[in-house]
């Protein structure tokens, strides 16, 4: 476990009250209109924010978006979208085929989108990876290729076959001279905000004031930052990593804040999180935006995945896999380990806090989810 306040933070310039950010009104207008969509729910946790010596505690459920049990469809199809109107406006017709590199959640999301739209969809994913995971993408109509090595490894196969083959790579992560298309990923995860801020309004709840979201290589961290910067009062922004994959830390604690490799296995539980290099994409938002960066254990994710399924009195029971659950695990990490009171001092989490969580994925490895919780998880 480490964590490091941000010694690169900037602070963005006041927006009018309510104000959406640029474009964020087309990627829900655009999410809306896909067959299935609808809100997912947001939770709020009166018992566990009580456990935890907390004001309120929120969560966004993703765990059952457009039935892919995972939010990434949301990055996903927008950033196909984006690509089909650019081609388009060019003159040119739609990609044959398009591909990426995944740890199973955004690979099964592309190749949902794909398929709705009658493109071939082409999967490197790492051979290590939960058989479920590989089994649902091959699903939704994907041709898989299982990769030796680490996410970072399909990363490269997928960019290498994908020049060779004239394919069209739709990843969550960039690198260099690939930095467009992720950031449309990461701009399609407004949807996920915007659907928050509405639900919460409608009910009548407290704005929070701390945001915790999973790090991974950082898209939807980076749209948490965007979506903060809308907020008056701004909230903190508190990136989880596993402390196995945390290159988000690693790269805010080196000289300049410059993006650097976990020095980590990348075998964390949390696999969607196994990542070795952050997004070049999103790199730049998160250095200046996110107040927290945090490392946690497996057994936080353990322990979070098993207070949602068996929740504190009063609170609805959530179905959350590993990645999902991270952003409790650093919540729960945060209001119990003496080696993080540092950092929970500095939030000044207690009564008044008001925090938000989301739950990215559902028991995407069903055996894994067995394995925490004893018990198998709903269909």
């Amino acid at each position: 476990m480490r964590y490091i306040f941000n010694p690169h933070l900037e602070f963005a310039p006041a927006a009018p009250p309510g104000a959406p950010a640029s474009g964020t009104d087309a990627v829900l207008a655009f999410h809306r209109s896909l067959p299935g969509y609808a809100p997912t729910p947001v939770h709020s946790l009166p018992g566990l924010a009580a456990d935890l010596g907390l004001g309120h505690i929120f969560l966004k459920d993703e765990s059952r978006r457009f039935g892919l049990r995972a939010f990434k469809a949301l990055g996903a199809s927008w950033a196909l979208r984006s690509v089909v109107e650019v081609r388009r406006a060019a003159g040119l017709s739609p990609p044959a085929t398009v591909a990426t590199a995944t740890d199973g959640n955004h690979g099964r999301a592309l190749a949902w989108a794909a398929r709705h739209l009658g493109l071939e969809a082409v999967v490197f994913i790492p051979a290590h990876a939960a058989a479920s995971r590989v089994e649902a993408i091959r699903g939704e109509g994907a041709r898989v290729v299982l990769v030796d090595g680490s996410y970072d490894d399909a990363v490269a196969r997928c960019a290498a076959e994908a020049a060779a083959g004239g394919w069209q790579v739709i990843a969550d992560t960039g690198y260099a001279g690939y930095l467009d298309v992720p950031r449309s990923v990461a701009a399609g995860y407004a949807t996920l905000f915007l659907e928050t801020e509405a639900e919460r309004l409608a009910r009548g709840w407290p704005a929070p004031d701390l945001v915790v979201v999973q790090g991974g290589v950082g898209a939807l961290a980076a749209a948490a930052v965007a979506h903060a910067g809308m907020g008056r009062p701004q909230p903190l922004v508190a990136v989880v990593e596993p402390d196995a994959a945390d290159c988000l830390l690693e790269s805010i604690a080196s000289p300049g804040g410059r993006p650097s490799a976990t020095r980590g296995r990348q075998d964390s539980i949390m696999a969607g999180l196994n990542c070795g290099l952050p997004s070049l994409a999103a790199w730049p938002v998160l250095r200046r935006g996110v107040d927290l960066f945090l490392s946690v254990l497996d057994r936080h994710a353990e322990e979070a995945v098993q207070r949602l399924w068996r929740p504190a009195a009063g609170d609805p029971r959530i179905e959350a896999g590993e990645s999902g659950a991270a952003g409790l695990a650093g919540l729960l990490a945060l209001c119990r380990e003496p080696a993080l009171r540092g950092a929970h001092d500095r939030l000044r989490l207690g009564r008044r806090t008001v925090a938000l969580l989301i739950n990215t994925e559902g028991a995407t490895d069903p055996a894994g989810f067995r394995r925490i919780t004893g018990e198998a998880p709903p269909d």
